[in-house]
């Protein structure tokens, strides 16, 4: 009698392939189960609705989908994988069952939405190739017990770094009685109702019972989903635009209100109210991530016959508002998938917030030297503790990966595994954002007035530097001509021996937060970054400025954002290019910067012992000119060293916004180098090693604060990594395990991107 069904449908909008590195026929896998049940609890696919007739007369899609009733799964039909960026519309919803027995009450359990890319080779007969099909890639969601009883969410599919894809999904849950799932109600909703509503009281007068308890707490769960689906019908309808017809539904109300005040008044208020996609909270969960039904003051219901009534009025109730979802979304598949995709992106920040920790720090006036004015940077660090900085902030974050121990994840949402799965092995983020100070003028300083001016142009000059740059300008074209487009371009550079596609799944997430991106991995400088920067950024700066001329002569546009992401050495390399004047008609272009673990300051007061050692070995041994560069060993005097004069350029004044990303675990880049501050070191070394030292400093922080008439966002990202999975070896002990997950982690990248998206559009 008190049977209830489980619903959660699943639409698939479309595959996108970002970064698959094999072609091939594809299918992807769809399978559920309870949490805390094992596999012996699979959910049945109940419904199959296509949404659009694929084109089944086409190349790229073979065959039909199918339900395998070995694992209760279901897969769809195949499609041919050619080429990057490549879509397929799939546009096909799958109901989902997990039936719940009449003496179970709510369920206390979560549910695991399991995805499977599932590959076969491209042969000529694809008959053949079909049945050989293997899964080479899972991502799996947990569907918590709250969001069970009524969720409509947006949930984006990747899979991993070697199956990068973009699966458009969307999934619906709703709880609802067995017999009103097996048949929906049709007719004049209001006059089927009222009639049973009639009923149930005239059936109720005479009759005293008692119920048991996880009875009446599965009426309660119904009252919940039913308003829960009310709620996101009359949300949804709101956030699209298009209003859905609920004027039935609406108008007996006040009938159904007689049942609800029975019920509120006998079972108390649901614990918390019911919350959608969209009201994420973060913090602690009561009754082990249940629905939180209490029964601690629950009187027995003296009418059994009301409460039955109530059970059979909710489930009409349900059924109704289940079909008129279903309707609605099939009209307005399109509009509904982006209005829950923008709820979706606005809720990552308050849900990703826990590994993540903010501040607001203020950029220094000026860095000074002498035996009493480097107070400070002791006050500055004097909060923090007795360590050096890196262990501090290492210190910061390990408490706050203790105290993520201690809580209970709010339920109310879905929860990707890749994340959530493990929640003690995702970095955790400390993210200062810089309020700039005003510009430092040259007599506020008066020290430096009297050291030798380096002259702007020698950085790359000789013979033909001016005549360069006038060719740069004519090439340009000046003014570019206008038709109401943007192009938005950002530059990929790799670091020291590195390859072209190191940064890939940074330029991944990026894609997922701007499609409409044009991209270029840097192939300049491969196998050529033991040479001197001088050259590396020359070779940059040709390859950026012929990527761009492409670009527009392809797009003609009314504004360029040009934007860069380089990785350790690739960041000298990229400040270095704009420096070349064949660079200067583009710098009014420049929109963000991401610094990821840039040796900006070079390698001056690095504590790395090991490091250091195997950087004079290959200064010695090798003769690598870029790693004297960045020792400043290239001239005995620093004032005539590479970095001291890269520092004096303007090269991160026309970014807009720049973010430094650097991670106290990293030993093969300064921890003060990466972040572009003071160390300890520097400020009691009273040398004029220190001294210029300093000046390198200001000078970037010159060109890091905004000018008084522009806004600038200006972050600084500690990354601290899960360590604990590195274990024992060479590359921890010398910190090359943490400068390298910068290329094999996207968390960090995810986190970042999605929580600041104005510096990525």
């Amino acid at each position: 009698m008190f049977e209830t069904v489980q619903e959660i449908a699943v639409c698939i909008h479309r595959f996108h392939n970002l970064d698959l590195f094999q072609q091939g026929w594809y299918q992807i896998k769809i399978s559920m189960r309870w949490e805390d049940r094992g596999y012996t609890s699979l959910a049945t696919p109940a419904r199959v609705v296509q949404y659009e007739a694929p084109d089944l007369g086409g190349e790229n899609i073979y065959g039909i989908w199918k339900i395998d009733d070995t694992d209760n799964s279901f897969l769809t039909q195949p499609f041919r994988i050619k080429y990057a960026r490549q879509d397929i519309r799939l546009s096909i919803m799958i109901s989902f069952t997990l039936p719940l027995g009449e003496n179970e009450g709510p369920s206390t359990s979560a549910v695991i939405l399991k995805f499977e890319l599932m590959q076969a080779p491209i042969t000529e007969n694809m008959v053949m190739a079909y049945p050989n099909a293997s899964s080479v890639s899972v991502h799996e969601f947990r569907i918590p017990p709250k969001a069970l009883l009524g969720l409509h969410s947006y949930c984006p599919v990747h899979f991993d770094a070697f199956h990068y894809v973009l699966v458009d999904a969307s999934v619906h849950t709703s709880l609802m009685t067995a017999g009103s799932f097996m048949k929906v109600p049709s007719g004049s909703y209001g006059q089927d109702v009222a009639g049973k509503i009639s009923d149930g009281i005239s059936q109720a007068l005479g009759e005293v019972a008692s119920l048991d308890t996880k009875k009446i707490m599965l009426v309660k769960a119904l009252l919940v989903s039913r308003d829960a689906l009310l709620e996101e019908l009359q949300k949804i309808s709101k956030g699209i635009g298009h209003a859905i017809d609920l004027s039935d539904f609406i108008s007996n109300m006040d009938d159904m209100r007689m049942f609800d005040s029975i019920m509120q008044e006998n079972l108390g208020t649901a614990d918390g109210e019911v919350s959608g996609q969209g009201k994420p909270h973060n913090g602690l969960e009561k009754a082990n991530g249940t629905a939180d039904f209490q029964s601690d003051n629950l009187p027995h219901i003296s009418t059994k016959a009301v409460v039955v009534n109530i059970f059979h009025s909710l489930g009409a109730q349900l059924s109704y508002l289940w079909k008129i979802f279903l309707q609605f979304h099939r009209a307005n598949k399109i509009t509904i998938l982006e209005f829950l995709r923008d709820v979706w992106t606005k809720d990552r920040r308050a849900e990703w917030s826990i590994w993540m920790v903010y501040s607001k720090v203020d950029m220094p006036h000026q860095y000074i030297s002498s035996g009493t004015d480097d107070s400070f940077y002791h006050g500055h660090r004097r909060s923090s503790s007795v360590l050096n900085p890196a262990q501090s902030a290492a210190t910061r974050a390990d408490l706050h990966r203790r105290s993520i121990a201690q809580m209970r994840i709010n339920n109310r949402s879905i929860q990707d595994m890749y994340i959530f799965g493990d929640p003690l092995r995702i970095p955790i983020m400390i993210v200062e954002r810089v309020a700039n100070a005003p510009r430092r003028t040259l007599s506020e300083n008066s020290y430096f007035r009297n050291l030798e001016l380096v002259d702007s142009h020698s950085l790359h000059g000789g013979p033909g530097a001016e005549a360069e740059a006038e060719a740069g300008k004519k090439q340009s074209g000046g003014v570019l001509p206008k038709n109401g487009r943007e192009l938005k371009a950002v530059i990929f550079v790799h670091g020291f021996q590195g390859h072209h596609l190191d940064l890939r799944l940074v330029r991944n997430q990026w894609l997922l937060i701007d499609p409409k991106m044009e991209f270029l991995m840097s192939e300049a400088n491969e196998d050529k970054t033991s040479g001197d920067f001088r050259e590396m950024g020359l070779r940059l700066a040709q390859e950026v400025i012929s990527f761009l001329k492409k670009k527009m002569d392809r797009v003609s546009r009314s504004d360029i954002k040009l934007s860069f992401v380089g990785h350790s050495l690739g960041n000298i390399i990229i400040r270095t290019a704009l420096a070349e004047s064949i660079m200067e008609p583009y710098l009014r272009y420049l929109h963000t910067y991401v610094s990821i673990s840039g040796p900006h300051l070079g390698y001056l007061y690095s504590s790395n012992s090991l490091f250091n050692s195997g950087m004079w070995l290959l200064k010695k041994l090798k003769g690598t000119r870029c790693i004297h560069q960045l020792m400043f060993t290239d001239d005995p005097n620093l004032q005539n060293t590479f970095l001291y004069k890269l520092c004096e350029r303007k090269t991160l004044e026309n970014f807009r916004h720049i973010v430094l990303l650097s991670s106290p675990q990293d030993g093969y880049v300064p921890y003060h180098s990466a972040r572009i501050e003071l160390c300890h070191a520097a400020s009691m070394d009273h040398s004029k090693k220190g001294r210029l030292f300093l000046q390198m400093l200001n000078n970037c922080l010159d060109q890091l604060r905004a000018p008084t008439s522009e806004h600038r966002l200006f972050l600084r990202c500690d990354v601290n990594f899960d360590t604990s999975a590195y274990g024992r070896n060479l590359n921890t002990i010398i910190g090359r395990a943490a400068h390298i997950e910068f290329l094999e982690s996207d968390v960090f990248a995810k986190f970042i991107m999605w929580s600041f998206q104005e510096l990525f559009c």
